[in-house]
Protein backbone atom coordinates (compact mmCIF):
# COMPACT_ATOMS: atom_id res chain seq x y z
CA UNK A 1 0.00 0.00 0.00
CA UNK A 2 2.80 2.41 0.82
CA UNK A 3 4.64 1.57 -2.39
CA UNK A 4 1.61 2.57 -4.44
CA UNK A 5 1.35 5.84 -2.53
CA UNK A 6 5.02 6.64 -3.09
CA UNK A 7 4.77 5.87 -6.80
CA UNK A 8 1.69 8.09 -7.15
CA UNK A 9 3.46 10.92 -5.35
CA UNK A 10 6.53 10.60 -7.59
CA UNK A 11 4.29 10.70 -10.66
CA UNK A 12 2.44 13.77 -9.41
CA UNK A 13 5.71 15.56 -8.66
CA UNK A 14 7.09 14.67 -12.10
CA UNK A 15 3.98 15.96 -13.81
CA UNK A 16 4.22 19.19 -11.84
CA UNK A 17 7.84 19.68 -12.91
CA UNK A 18 6.81 18.92 -16.51
CA UNK A 19 4.16 21.67 -16.38
CA UNK A 20 6.75 24.20 -15.15
CA UNK A 21 9.18 23.07 -17.88
CA UNK A 22 6.50 23.46 -20.55
CA UNK A 23 5.67 26.94 -19.21
CA UNK A 24 9.33 27.84 -19.88
CA UNK A 25 8.83 26.85 -23.54
CA UNK A 26 10.97 23.71 -23.30
CA UNK A 27 8.39 21.37 -24.75
CA UNK A 28 10.71 18.51 -25.70
CA UNK A 29 12.11 18.31 -22.17
CA UNK A 30 8.59 18.61 -20.75
CA UNK A 31 7.35 15.72 -22.89
CA UNK A 32 10.29 13.61 -21.72
CA UNK A 33 9.50 14.45 -18.08
CA UNK A 34 5.87 13.46 -18.60
CA UNK A 35 6.99 10.12 -20.01
CA UNK A 36 9.28 9.46 -17.05
CA UNK A 37 6.68 10.49 -14.51
CA UNK A 38 3.99 8.25 -16.01
CA UNK A 39 6.15 5.09 -15.63
CA UNK A 40 5.62 4.67 -11.84
CA UNK A 41 1.89 5.29 -12.25
CA UNK A 42 1.70 2.66 -14.98
CA UNK A 43 3.59 0.16 -12.82
CA UNK A 44 1.12 0.70 -9.97
CA UNK A 45 -1.87 0.31 -12.27
CA UNK A 46 -0.59 -2.97 -13.78
CA UNK A 47 0.17 -4.50 -10.38
CA UNK A 48 3.89 -4.80 -11.02
CA UNK A 49 4.69 -2.83 -7.85
CA UNK A 50 2.62 -5.20 -5.73
CA UNK A 51 4.33 -8.22 -7.31
CA UNK A 52 7.79 -6.74 -6.67
CA UNK A 53 6.88 -5.95 -3.06
CA UNK A 54 5.68 -9.53 -2.51
CA UNK A 55 8.76 -10.96 -4.21
CA UNK A 56 11.22 -8.79 -2.29
CA UNK A 57 10.13 -10.21 1.08
CA UNK A 58 9.62 -13.84 0.01
CA UNK A 59 12.46 -16.29 0.83
CA UNK A 60 11.08 -18.78 -1.69
CA UNK A 61 11.33 -16.20 -4.47
CA UNK A 62 14.94 -15.40 -3.53
CA UNK A 63 15.79 -19.11 -3.50
CA UNK A 64 14.27 -19.33 -6.97
CA UNK A 65 16.43 -16.44 -8.15
CA UNK A 66 19.45 -18.22 -6.66
CA UNK A 67 18.62 -21.43 -8.54
CA UNK A 68 18.22 -19.45 -11.77
CA UNK A 69 21.58 -17.80 -11.14
CA UNK A 70 23.31 -21.16 -10.60
CA UNK A 71 21.70 -22.54 -13.77
CA UNK A 72 22.86 -19.52 -15.76
CA UNK A 73 26.38 -19.82 -14.31
CA UNK A 74 26.58 -23.52 -15.22
CA UNK A 75 25.31 -22.83 -18.71
CA UNK A 76 27.85 -20.11 -19.35
CA UNK A 77 30.70 -22.18 -17.88
CA UNK A 78 29.91 -25.19 -20.06
CA UNK A 79 29.71 -22.97 -23.14
CA UNK A 80 33.11 -21.46 -22.36
CA UNK A 81 34.67 -24.89 -21.83
CA UNK A 82 33.09 -26.20 -25.03
CA UNK A 83 34.50 -23.31 -27.04
CA UNK A 84 37.94 -23.76 -25.52
CA UNK A 85 38.12 -27.55 -26.11
CA UNK A 86 36.94 -27.41 -29.69
CA UNK A 87 33.27 -28.24 -29.70
CA UNK A 88 31.33 -31.43 -29.39
CA UNK A 89 32.68 -34.95 -29.04
CA UNK A 90 32.16 -35.65 -32.74
CA UNK A 91 34.11 -32.51 -33.70
CA UNK A 92 36.99 -33.44 -31.37
CA UNK A 93 37.18 -36.95 -32.90
CA UNK A 94 37.26 -35.51 -36.41
CA UNK A 95 40.03 -33.10 -35.42
CA UNK A 96 42.02 -35.92 -33.82
CA UNK A 97 41.71 -38.04 -36.97
CA UNK A 98 42.80 -35.11 -39.13
CA UNK A 99 45.80 -34.54 -36.87
CA UNK A 100 46.84 -38.17 -37.27
CA UNK A 101 46.68 -37.90 -41.07
CA UNK A 102 48.81 -34.75 -41.05
CA UNK A 103 51.24 -35.95 -38.36
CA UNK A 104 53.81 -37.26 -40.85
CA UNK A 105 55.03 -34.79 -43.44
CA UNK A 106 55.27 -36.19 -47.00
CA UNK A 107 58.99 -35.36 -47.25
CA UNK A 108 59.76 -37.06 -43.95
CA UNK A 109 59.39 -40.54 -45.44
CA UNK A 110 62.36 -40.04 -47.79
CA UNK A 111 65.70 -41.15 -46.31
CA UNK A 112 67.95 -38.22 -45.54
CA UNK A 113 71.24 -40.01 -46.23
CA UNK A 114 70.34 -40.87 -49.82
CA UNK A 115 69.95 -37.22 -50.79
CA UNK A 116 73.39 -36.20 -49.51
CA UNK A 117 75.14 -38.16 -52.27
CA UNK A 118 73.29 -36.35 -55.04
CA UNK A 119 74.25 -32.90 -53.81
CA UNK A 120 77.25 -31.07 -55.28
CA UNK A 121 80.46 -31.52 -53.34
CA UNK A 122 81.21 -27.83 -52.97
CA UNK A 123 78.81 -25.54 -51.27
CA UNK A 124 80.69 -22.38 -52.22
CA UNK A 125 79.06 -22.41 -55.65
CA UNK A 126 75.68 -21.62 -54.18
CA UNK A 127 75.09 -18.23 -52.67
CA UNK A 128 74.54 -18.45 -48.90
CA UNK A 129 71.16 -17.22 -47.71
CA UNK A 130 71.05 -14.09 -45.67
CA UNK A 131 69.57 -13.95 -42.19
CA UNK A 132 66.59 -11.90 -43.44
CA UNK A 133 65.71 -14.48 -46.10
CA UNK A 134 65.71 -17.27 -43.54
CA UNK A 135 63.48 -15.31 -41.18
CA UNK A 136 61.11 -14.62 -44.09
CA UNK A 137 60.83 -18.37 -44.66
CA UNK A 138 60.13 -18.86 -40.97
CA UNK A 139 57.34 -16.31 -41.09
CA UNK A 140 55.77 -18.03 -44.10
CA UNK A 141 55.71 -21.27 -42.11
CA UNK A 142 54.11 -19.49 -39.19
CA UNK A 143 51.55 -17.86 -41.47
CA UNK A 144 50.70 -21.25 -42.97
CA UNK A 145 50.18 -22.73 -39.50
CA UNK A 146 47.97 -19.81 -38.46
CA UNK A 147 45.91 -20.06 -41.64
CA UNK A 148 45.53 -23.79 -41.09
CA UNK A 149 44.04 -23.17 -37.65
CA UNK A 150 41.85 -20.32 -38.90
CA UNK A 151 43.64 -17.56 -37.03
Amino acid sequence: MIAETVCSAVSAAGLGIAVVTAYRKRFLAAARLVAYSLVPLGLVMTGAVEWVAETAFSPTAWAGFGVLGVAWLLFMTTRAVERRTGGTRKERRAAKAAARREAVAPAASAPSLGQAETRPATRSATKPKSRAAESGDDFSDIEAILKKHGI
